[in-house]
């Protein structure tokens, strides 16, 4: 009977479904920006809203490796939640001090090929995800994907591994193509901004490329290698200012690897190569351009491409007795062997500069990322602060490695681009990073912005490091101007968008400490407007820079205003404005530091010490015309040198007042010269420093020897490195092939490029110096050069002009009693392209 019942029961009672695996999750962050994962048919997508409005439409998410395909099949397999903290400080950007609260969801997926997570983050300005796998794989693609309506408005950036083009205003159903990122998209009042973020040598960078209706992420490598996670797709979500002034790409970025960051100080930069393109190679131009530094209260002058190692040391030495410090640039192949990083990199250590502007990287390949990581350890370990030029955009990296002071990645004012596309950088390349753009253009360039605009850019640009474009004597003759820069710090304690659109203008107010910066520019004539609500209450002192009628120098307005005011400036096309703003009293601006004058003398001025030697040295420091406080007066050992002899200090020198010190040091590194510093410090981190020129002889030649076996006591080449037993090649060591004069190769010689010069020590032992000179034949096209011999920097031989390429030609010089063989090759009065030339089978007689 109970069986029966029983049987009815089940007859009458509805029956229980199996628990359904769920199929979609929501992910809401702290503001208003959730992201919703849905998984349908085996596919996962992902789409973003705000406000409960869809912004970012749902799109493929999954990826591919070289064992298995994650983008379909799939099936849900868990998920667990946690909350983001981010606490951090950096040493640019927007703002010095971060704090964010993001939303994160792990979703783990299967099929029968693999398994991944998918990460994603919500934040208060946006979301991000990114795939976790269980091991290191070999990505081969993704899926991961971008769809918006086709109206949409869209700010691209046609991609090149530079990002240097213009950008073009379009929509997302209209774009075709290959985009950098970052790209900006505008649906009714929602923008987003997509972009990536923590990007190594761990993987690929990556592009977008417009395929049907979306934008796929793209890798630059047809195989990436990764540890098991890559970067974060990133959204940056909501309305302009939100977007513009968002943190979120540092926000997701590995923490700092470095503790102590007192070495890295940003700060402005006097810049020659824009408005002179051969200045760098002038030492006398230089140092105008420090003391124009020096006079303005400008932390740093950059020496460009074209600086020599024969005077940079003393130019060093120059700029920092006046309080101005050197950064010098590099091409990034000048340092893409660990040979070169630990030989090229201390070397600028040792003569004082401290930063390096690295050039041409223009790869977003995981081995160029690679050369990213390797170059920012060692400049980390070295205390070098890094300016990337030519590069790829920030994916966060500045909060990685806090010596990254600014990067490039975008169409700059070298490339002269039109005023028009100004304000579009202040909302898109600007919101990943420090941007390089080198402004304020007032007589260099097209002319097209008015001088305010100029003056008004390194407020709305931020970059850690400022680079200025022009030379001392145009900022010279627009005073007004150059006084608003020199008040301008380079960091910044919070950022406000005022108003703006990416098309025609953009007010933006920067804080420092308790003053105010405020750039406007514009595309179209119109009132630029800032209102003044984020001030506090009571009075507040404004000095606007602004055009006169005609370009000219801007004038220079005050008035006092209340937080319930606004500032309103009548610009006209491709015009702008820029104020400080502070406390009511007599002026904002502070005062310009000025290193005080003193003197250092060293003696003996130079002397050979032979290995084991050694040199007694004695200097004297005199204080100019203001008393100074904490003074010591010492000398430095050069590597693998020793010093005997204390430092001499004085708590405070009077006007006039010297102090003297002697010491002796002993020769024990390599041979060649050897600068021996004697460096005089005071107050705040000044240094004064003058070198004993020294000279370590190495031994002399034995007879017959050969030029390329010898070690050379100073190089100097026109494209990369002199080459030993090899021709000059390309612009990286040892990329030559074997040396070659009128079809007949030579297996010993010297491969070089003119300019160039090459010195050899023969200590007054040898008698003759013979050689096989003329042009290499590994150029597709002949250049002109002639090869010169100096002995003792007297003349000994000129070959006069050689052009096109023929047989070798025979010398045989007379050297008898020279101490320093010096072999040079100039270009030949027309250019140095094609100017390969060979000093085949250099040979001795000693």
């Amino acid at each position: 009977m109970s069986r029966l019942l029983a049987i009815v029961l089940a007859l009458l009672l509805p029956a229980v479904p199996a628990t359904a695996a769920p199929s979609a999750w929501t992910v809401a962050g702290p503001g208003q920006v959730t992201a919703k994962v849905a998984l349908s048919s085996g596919n996962v997508t992902l789409a973003v809203l705000r406000h409960g409005r869809t912004v970012l439409q749902p799109a493929p998410v999954g990826l591919t490796t070289s064992t298995a395909d994650l983008t379909k099949g799939l099936t849900f397999t868990g998920r667990s939640d946690r909350v983001v903290i981010e606490r951090y400080e950096m040493s640019t950007g927007k703002r010095l001090h971060r704090s964010t609260r993001m939303t994160e969801t792990r979703l783990g997926f299967r099929n029968s090929t693999g398994t991944f997570d998918l990460v994603v983050r919500a934040a208060p300005d946006g979301v991000a995800y990114r795939y976790v796998l269980p091991d290191a794989a070999t990505v081969t693609g993704e899926a991961s994907s971008f769809i918006l309506p086709a109206d949409s408005k869209a700010w691209l950036l046609p991609y090149n591994a530079w990002y240097e083009a213009n950008r073009v205003r379009t929509t997302a159903g209209a774009a075709s193509g290959e985009f950098g990122y970052p790209s900006l998209f505008q649906t009714g009042g929602d923008f987003a901004l997509l972009t990536e973020s923590d990007v190594d040598g761990r993987y690929s960078g990556s592009r977008l490329r417009k395929n049907g209706n979306g934008f796929q992420v793209v890798l630059a490598d047809a195989r990436a290698e990764s540890t098991g996670t890559t970067p974060w797709r990133t959204a940056i979500v909501g309305d302009l200012a939100t977007v513009s002034t968002s943190t979120l790409v540092d926000d997701l970025a590995t923490p700092a690897l470095l503790s102590d960051r007192s070495w890295i100080k940003p700060g402005k930069v006097a810049w020659s190569w824009l408005s002179e393109h051969s200045s760098p190679g002038d030492f006398a131009r230089q140092k105008q351009y420090v003391d124009f530094a020096a006079r303005n209260g400008w932390e740093y002058a950059l020496v460009d491409e074209g600086w020599s190692a024969q005077w940079v040391p003393e130019l060093i030495r120059y700029a920092r007795a006046r309080g101005v410090d050197i950064l010098l640039w590099l091409r990034w192949s000048d340092l893409d062997t660990p040979q070169e990083r630990d030989t090229v990199l201390p070397r600028i250590k040792q003569w004082g500069a401290k930063g390096v502007k690295l050039d041409f990287m223009e790869s977003d390949s995981q081995d160029r990322y690679r050369w990213y990581d390797a170059v920012l350890r060692k400049t980390a370990d070295l205390q070098l602060m890094v300016n990337f030029h030519g590069s790829t955009i920030p994916h966060g990296l500045a909060r990685t490695w806090p010596h990254v002071m600014t990067m490039e990645g975008v169409r700059g004012a070298e490339n002269m681009p039109p005023a028009a596309n100004n304000p579009v950088q202040f909302f898109t390349r600007n919101v990943a990073g420090s941007m390089d753009y080198t402004p304020v253009s007032l007589e260099v360039g097209t002319r097209e912005a008015s001088i305010a605009h100029e003056t008004a850019l390194p407020v709305v640009y931020e970059s850690g490091w400022t680079h200025f474009a022009d030379k001392p004597e145009a900022y010279e003759r627009h005073p007004q101007a150059l006084r608003y820069l020199d008040q301008l710090p380079t960091v910044w304690d919070e950022t406000r968008l005022l108003d703006g659109d990416p098309d025609t203008h953009a007010v933006v107010a920067r804080r420092s400490g308790d003053r105010w910066f405020v750039g406007g520019i514009a595309t179209d004539e119109r009132t630029l407007k800032a209102q003044l609500g984020f001030l506090g209450g009571g009075q507040w002192l404004v000095e606007t820079v602004r055009d006169p009628a005609t370009r000219a120098d801007v004038v220079r307005d005050r008035q006092v205003l209340r937080n319930t005011d606004t500032l309103s400036v009548p610009v006209r096309r491709n015009g702008g404005f820029a104020a400080i703003i502070c406390r009511n009293g007599p002026t904002c601006d502070q005062p310009i530091r000025q290193v005080p004058k003193t003197t250092l003398t060293v003696t003996p001025a130079s002397a050979d010490v032979p290995p084991g030697s050694a040199v007694d040295v004695s200097g004297t420091f005199t204080n100019g015309d203001t008393e100074i406080r904490d003074v010591e007066l010492t000398a430095i050992a050069p590597t693998g040198w020793t010093v005997t002899g204390p430092a001499v200090q004085r708590r405070k020198l009077a006007p006039g007042e010297s102090i003297n010190g002697s010491w002796q040091l002993t020769a024990d590194g390599p041979t060649g010269p050897v600068d021996v510093p004697i460096v005089a410090t005071f107050g705040q981190g000044v240094h004064v420093e003058q070198a004993v020129k020294a000279f370590v002889p190495p031994p002399v030649p034995a007879d017959g020897a050969r030029v390329s076996d010898l070690p050379f006591m100073s190089e100097t080449n026109g494209w990369g490195p002199v080459e030993r037993d090899r021709s000059n090649g390309e612009n990286s060591g040892g990329d030559g092939t074997a040396l070659s004069i009128g079809g007949v190769t030579y297996a010993k010689g010297l491969g070089v490029h003119a300019p160039s010069e090459v010195s050899v020590y023969l200590g007054r032992d040898c008698a003759r110096f013979s050689a096989r000179i003329g042009l290499d034949d590994e150029t597709r096209e002949p250049g002109s050069v002639a090869f010169q011999v100096f002995g003792d920097d007297k003349p000994l031989y000129d070959s006069g002009v050689l052009h096109g390429k023929g047989a070798a030609a025979p010398i045989d010089v007379d050297v008898t009693g020279v101490r320093m063989l010096s072999l040079r090759v100039t270009d030949g009065g027309d250019g140095r392209n094609f100017d390969h030339a060979d000093w085949a089978e250099a040979a001795l007689t000693c």
